[in-house]
């Protein structure tokens, strides 16, 4: 009986050390994601600052409601600047604002698309932005691009809080180079990368009604550059 006992417990134990270990969902370690080899040099990267007039576009389908969006001054309190952007505090004023005003409830989802595909170079570890939720249960998703062109879409969280929140998603690794979220392939040349499409909200049904608020800041990427930082000045390079 007492073996029983003490096997129980050691067992309990084992499964709360593992809960714990993945139980931090709110910030992924980029270090962790993909990790077979000691050669990485990861660095957080600014994908897009939310700075430029026209460069976002929002859409629905007419039949839920309508939807805008424009630039507000403002900026996150919490939010730290990358090193080299630390004496830029006036090129980093604005956030995007999008208004949602739905005709009814459903299931149905709006967009927020980038102008242009945003290219991350090197290999994308993890993409996070900063957004203002306004405490309504909808689920973010970011729209990407891998190098084959094959489009994927990434979880980001619910935005059931309050305030400003940095949201971030994984990018897993392809596992054979072949399926999966694609970044770098040794028979297509040597440009790594992945690019940003855009945003999708999801929205909840009992929620969808009324005007909805969000506002998004500071996309930005962690990402390996060990290839093209350790790359010989007099090695050619294959993209001809």
């Amino acid at each position: 009986m007492k073996k029983l006992i003490i096997a129980t417990v050691l067992t309990v134990a084992a499964c709360g050390l593992v809960f714990a270990q993945n139980s931090n969902i709110e910030a992924p370690n980029p270090e962790n994601v993909g990790n077979d080899s000691a050669m990485e040099a990861l660095r957080e990267i600014s994908v897009d600052k939310f700075e430029r007039e026209g460069a976002w576009n929002v859409h629905m389908s007419p039949d839920y409601g309508t939807i805008s969006a424009r630039l507000f001054d403002g900026s996150p309190a919490m939010k730290e600047p990358l090193p080299e952007d630390k004496d830029k505090k006036d090129e980093d004023t604005q956030v995007l604002g999008v208004k949602v005003e739905f005709f009814k409830r459903g299931v149905n989802s709006f967009y927020i698309m980038s102008e242009r595909p945003l290219p991350i170079e090197g290999i994308t570890k993890t993409i996070s932005v900063w957004v203002c939720g306004r405490n309504q249960a909808h689920d973010l998703y970011i729209l990407v691009q891998d190098y084959f062109g094959n489009n994927f879409e990434l979880y980001m969280g619910n935005l059931g809080f309050s305030g400003w929140k940095k949201l971030t998603a994984v990018v897993s690794p392809s596992y054979d180079g072949v399926h999966g979220i694609v970044q770098h392939s040794a028979y297509y040349g040597d440009r790594p990368g992945l690019r940003i499409l855009g945003f999708r909200v999801d929205c909840d049904p009992m929620l969808a009604r009324g005007s909805y608020y969000m506002y998004m800041d500071d996309l930005r990427a962690v990402t390996d550059l060990y290839d093209m930082e350790n790359h010989d000045e007099d090695d050619m390079a294959d993209n001809w």
